[in-house]
């Protein structure tokens, strides 16, 4: 029989409008006899059942609802059932690239669970003590899914601490490789599926990559926050006549070196810089160095809601920075990643920084997430990557 915890009353609202957390202030009681990472069910005050989820005592957020089925066990099946549903909404992204993100964790019904794919090999993060309980059978169904996958697990998030769970990285199956190949619209990138940022390549901007090139013919290009330089990839694939990857990695630069060989375009039209992005545009700014198109794609700078005014600050100065460097007719592309800064005040602030930097600024284009990400409506949580393409007369 599954254990069970009940809600303080008028607590069970957001649970009806089937949102998949439930933070420890909510609780009213609940068994001693439950474990990290345990099913259990989720009860109103007067008794009523609303869901099934896992046990974190060390979370605020203490339960991660699984389902909202009276009659569905957690067992194999089950993420059997989830894992194949979610993989099968993704077959159409097959006609474009072989890389994508199977499960997108609570907007798949999976909490706490992300499964990447490269080519043949699997890449999950499983970062919630539910996650980590039943990590046998996620790769029990996994395995029957893509037998022909290697599985590799990196849970090195540090939300995990949160949990109260060890960092780590391991083979859950197969062999793995340093560097995985794969292709996307017709290029081709190298992902360091061990060390590399995230589970090793951003694919959540897989479409974004696309609607920046297609900018770019002609142009001059800073790409900042480059990583591995996929966006510049794309932009000399477009056309563009010179571009510059700005990162802080010697490591992520060198692969952006390779990519431009790989997909046989002209190294004579990509520079590596490898410095810290702001200080660097001062630099510019100082020179007098201008561009015509300008990316910015900047790490998280929002880890939770005490820093959001700071952050903002943050983005106001860079875009400033990048609004002084743009030519006459300029295109700026700019993103948040950060779930926690609304849309609007992202468009606040770099309205902000325009008027500050005395530059007209037209919005032609909101860019969001690629669909392998989806938003579940009942999880507006799961909206993070935010993005504007604009154009400087």
């Amino acid at each position: 029989m599954t254990a069970s915890l009940s809600l303080a009353a008028g607590r069970e609202k957001s649970l009806l409008r089937r949102h998949p957390w439930v933070f420890a202030s909510a609780i009213e009681r609940h068994s001693s006899k439950l474990h990290k990472g345990d099913t259990v069910d989720v009860l109103a005050s007067d008794g009523r059942w609303l869901g099934r989820g896992a046990w974190s005592p060390d979370s605020a957020m203490a339960v991660r609802i699984w389902t909202f089925d009276q009659n569905e066990v957690i067992d194999n099946a089950f993420f059997l059932r989830r894992i194949e549903h979610a993989a099968r909404v993704r077959q159409p992204l097959l006609l474009h690239t072989n890389a994508y993100r199977v499960v997108a964790a609570e907007c798949d019904g999976l909490p706490g669970v992300t499964i990447d794919r490269y080519a043949n090999t699997l890449v999950c993060q499983l970062l919630s003590a539910g996650a980590d309980k039943h990590r046998d059978k996620i790769v029990w169904a996994l395995r029957k899914l893509y037998p022909d996958c290697a599985i590799l697990e990196r849970s090195d998030a540090q939300v995990r601490e949160k949990e109260g769970l060890a960092l780590l990285t391991q083979p859950l199956h197969g062999e793995i490789p340093d560097l995985v190949e794969i292709e996307e619209h017709g290029l081709r990138f190298l992902v360091d599926v061990n060390k590399g940022h995230k589970t090793g390549y951003y694919l959540d901007q897989r479409n974004n990559r696309q609607q920046v090139a297609s900018y770019a013919q002609g142009r001059e290009v800073l790409n900042c926050f480059s990583y591995t330089g996929a966006m510049a990839v794309y932009c000399l694939a477009g056309g563009a006549r010179h571009v510059t990857n700005l990162d802080v990695s010697d490591t992520a630069l060198n692969l952006a070196e390779r990519h431009v060989h790989l997909n046989g375009l002209d190294a004579g039209a990509c520079s590596n810089v490898n410095a810290d992005v702001f200080a660097q545009l001062r630099t510019y700014r100082a020179a007098g160095r201008q561009f015509d198109l300008i990316i910015l794609d900047p790490p998280k700078f929002v880890e939770n809601k005490q820093h959001l005014t700071q952050a903002c600050r943050g983005y106001k100065d860079i875009n400033l920075l990048a609004l002084q460097l743009l030519r006459p007719d300029g295109i700026l592309a700019t993103f948040s990643c950060s779930g926690l800064l609304p849309e609007d005040l992202f468009h606040k602030v770099v309205a902000d920084a325009a008027l500050d930097a005395k530059r007209p600024l037209l919005f032609l284009h909101k860019l969001s997430q690629a669909e392998d990400h989806p938003v579940l409506c009942s999880y507006p949580e799961g909206y993070y990557l935010k993005g504007l393409l604009c154009r400087a007369p």
